[in-house]
């Protein structure tokens, strides 16, 4: 069991299926009352992920055997407190991407159970009967995590293409008038959909995080970061345009189920229900994969002392299932917590409050590239700095589009990492 390894195909799903969850099927709801010039946000979202993903591309490449993607490469670049923040950061993002995609997995659940709507605690109970399901999958074998990934990838595809393709024919072009639907200016509204679309490509950099579990990790780790990211770009415009053309804004404003109201209206009720099924197997897929990450990232940096020691420890299988039951623990708090919203408000929030916590890992990461670039005699110096420069810029601008509120509890969960480091640290200071 310990000499399993994932292969390109497993990674490539692990990649394409982490980013396309809960993202693409509940972001139009989020983006609604943007109108037609959050397509302008996917495309700047689109960009910023290619230049990450060809980031992490490039690091998979020079350290393959650097466990842990952006914490290791942080490591590695700037050293052990930019790594432990960067653990940090990464793990609570993890944690709120996860309770947003059981937010986003409920919710389409109530196209079949209509009570799921009404009910919030026997929509909470679902919930977290999906959480503890798939914490119980990933305590199982890397190949199990891997097989079930692959399978529910491929079945999330399916009305993805249906809806993207052929709900072009169905396309509304009053449905984009005004462009620009938000009442703010135009570059804030770019500034705001840019942030909100960039959740739905967090998970590029997946296949980086169990390196040492890939095969020939050197060239597939690379290989699936960009052409999963180039698949998903070209999946994400599509659909969401499409199904913007076919819903109207303000009903969907108001949807817990996009695609399959998109595919209700030009398919009728039938179509809603195999559309909605095909979004539950994305978000169940996409949270499969995302608890498989919230216990890698704490296992790598445990094993360097950065994590309490409990997170570093491996069950029968090769599984760290203490550190992925804790963090599943707060999971199930932090969807308990903002179940009292609606269910588009809360996902908003918590997808938000993700993309935040995600963006120290990113800068970081992109900091020893750049640092890599300088020690390296490469021919592509120039190209790669410039790469990084944008990567940097690009990460920058999407913390201001997160606005002031998600700013400030993003820092006080970082700055909350300090005292466990302090107490991590206090025996290297002893007199």
């Amino acid at each position: 069991m310990p000499n399993e390894k994932l292969g390109f195909g497993a990674s490539l799903a692990l990649v394409v299926g982490n980013m396309v969850g809960s993202g693409i099927f509940l972001l139009p709801a989020s983006l609604a009352i943007y109108g037609g010039i959050s397509l302008v946000g996917w495309v700047f979202s689109s960009l910023g992920a290619i230049l990450l993903a060809v980031v992490f591309g490039n690091l998979s490449k020079w350290l393959p055997e650097a466990d842990g993607g952006p914490y290791a490469y942080t490591r590695v670049g700037l050293g052990e407190f930019p790594a432990y923040l960067v653990a940090w950061g990464y793990w609570v993002s993890i944690w709120s991407t996860n309770a947003a995609i059981t937010v986003a997995l409920v919710g389409y659940l109530g196209v079949f159970f209509p009570i799921l709507k009404v009910e919030p605690q026997l929509a909470i109970l679902t919930g977290l009967a999906f959480i503890w399901f798939f914490t119980y999958v990933n305590t199982r074998s890397i190949h199990t995590v891997g097989w079930v990934q692959l399978v529910t990838t491929i079945l999330k595809l399916v009305p993805i293409l249906l809806i993207g393709f052929i709900g072009i024919f169905y396309f509304k072009v009053e449905h984009f008038i005004p462009f620009n639907q938000s009442g703010s200016s135009n570059w804030s509204a770019i500034t705001t959909t840019t942030t909100l679309t960039l959740f739905a490509y967090l998970g590029m950099e997946s296949a980086t995080i169990p390196a040492t579990k890939v095969s020939n990790a050197k060239t597939t780790i690379r290989r699936a970061t960009i052409y999963g990211t180039l698949l998903t770009v070209v999946l994400y415009i599509l659909s969401s345009a499409a199904v913007m053309g076919i819903v109207p804004p303000e009903v969907l404003a108001n949807s817990t189920a996009p695609f399959a109201d998109a595919a209700a209206l030009f398919w009728g009720d039938t179509a809603e229900y195999i559309v909605a099924a095909g979004a539950i197997i994305a978000t169940m897929g996409a949270l499969n994969g995302w608890l498989l990450i919230q216990g890698q990232i704490p296992l790598a940096a445990a094993k360097n002392g950065l994590f309490p020691k409990v997170f570093s420890q491996l069950n029968g299988r090769s599984q760290p299932a203490i550190g992925i039951v804790l963090s599943s623990l707060l999971v199930s708090l932090l969807m308990l917590l903002n179940f009292s919203e609606s269910l588009v408000s809360a996902f908003t929030f918590m997808m938000t409050l993700s993309t935040l916590s995600v963006i120290t890992p990113y800068l970081f990461s992109t900091a020893s590239f750049a640092l890599l670039v300088f020690a390296k005699k490469t021919k592509q110096k120039k190209l790669h700095l410039l790469l990084a420069l944008g990567a940097f810029c690009f990460s920058i601008w999407i913390i201001i589009g997160c606005g002031q509120e998600v700013v400030f509890w993003g820092f006080l969960l970082l700055m909350s990492g300090i005292p466990f480091y302090v107490w991590l640290k206090r025996n290297e200071h002893a007199r």
